[in-house]
């Protein structure tokens, strides 16, 4: 199952494996493919190698037949489901195919996409495949609004959502305020003239989406008092920047919110770089706190995201070094030198996680 928020390229990537003329594929949107999928167990079985179902969150009854089909010891074919993030059938997978299928998030153009270079271009555009490739700056914008309006005022609704256009529009500005910051629900709830619990399940269905991520706490067995609110990060800078009406990097760069959005940008590529089994922050109410907490291979790995020349030592980051173990501490900045503050603490470029040299560079310094 690949899903991912809409326009994102799934369809295009189904495209290379099976053409969309192709008798396997089936496009639920489609008004034709819907009625060959009315019988679908007769429609199916039959079917021999890679089957695609695009959209496949507008038929969640399928998942059952699927279960079906999937257990059969002699059954042909394979299946290849595209979604948008939708909770009717996130929860209609985890109960039919349960141990059937694997989730697999397709994520924007990304810096290994498009390459180092292009490294401004992608924060400022975003990741979306018709704003970065746009004509201009104007054109990457129209594209942007435009993605937003529709995803309010329809693709809520066919994914199972049902909440008013302009109150999700509203909602989903004022989030622009919170981005980076740790999430807190009474003031939007008030703004809105509705409850806490509203607007955290307005942050939910964003969430789902694949526009928000909730980055979540870490929590240490320590006397501090740790921070255990969700911090907020919008997963696509373009669409960041579309609703705060930044019409190009002239204007992004004398934003005072400049800096937030770049550590939302980095993040998101280490995170997408990295491929972390988990990912978190940690902060305490003191003041101490890590941008990002990464666990792989059994390894506690610290990211401190840094918008600077020439970043240095904090006591932050000696207090996570010590209170969270950390095997390596990297400070991402968005400069080309890569440097060591301490044994454990490395400054690097945002281009350490995608450069093979550099990564090699990085990893050996840390080996050493």
């Amino acid at each position: 199952m690949l899903v991912g928020p809409r326009q994102i390229g799934k369809t295009t990537l189904a495209r290379d494996f099976l053409p969309a003329h192709h008798g396997n594929y089936f496009d639920l949107e489609d008004p034709v493919a819907r009625e060959r999928l009315s019988q679908p167990k007769a429609a199916l079985e039959r079917l021999k190698g890679l089957v695609v179902i695009d959209e496949v969150q507008h038929a969640p009854d399928l998942f059952k037949v699927l279960r079906v089909l999937i257990d059969r010891d002699n059954r042909a074919g394979k299946f290849l489901l595209l979604g948008s993030a939708s909770p009717r059938m996130l929860r209609q997978a985890g109960e039919s195919l349960l141990g059937r299928v694997e989730v697999i998030e397709i994520d924007g153009l990304g810096l290994e996409d498009v390459g180092i270079g292009l490294q401004r271009k992608l924060w400022v555009r975003g990741g979306f495949p018709l704003s970065f490739t746009a004509q201009s700056d104007q054109d990457s914008l129209v594209s942007r609004k435009n993605a937003v309006a529709r995803f309010t005022e329809s693709d809520l609704r066919q994914l199972g959502i049902n909440v008013q256009a302009p109150a999700m529009l509203r909602f989903w500005m004022m989030l622009t305020h919170s981005h980076g910051q740790v999430w807190n629900a009474a003031d939007p709830a008030r703004s809105l003239g509705t409850s806490e619990p509203t607007v955290r399940r307005y942050l939910d269905w964003l969430t789902q989406a694949y526009m928000i991520r909730q980055l979540q706490p870490w929590f240490e067995n320590i006397t501090k008092r740790q921070v255990k609110a969700p911090k907020i990060y919008f997963r696509d800078t373009g669409v960041l920047h579309a609703l705060m009406n930044l019409r190009s990097e002239e204007e992004l760069l004398a934003h005072p919110r400049c800096g937030a959005s770049w550590e939302g940008f980095a993040l998101e590529q280490v995170i997408h770089g990295s491929r972390p089994d988990e990912a978190y922050f940690w902060a305490t109410h003191a003041g101490a706190e890590l941008d990002l907490l990464m666990f792989k291979h059994g390894r506690r790995v610290g990211i401190e995201i840094k918008r600077m020349d020439a970043p240095r030592m904090t006591p932050s980051m000696g207090i996570a070094l010590e209170v969270l173990k950390l095997d390596a501490l990297y400070v991402v900045y968005p400069g080309n030198r890569h440097y060591r503050l301490t044994p454990k603490v490395h400054v690097v470029p945002l281009a350490a996680f995608f450069d093979a040299a550099i990564a090699s560079s990085v990893l050996q310094d840390l080996a050493n």
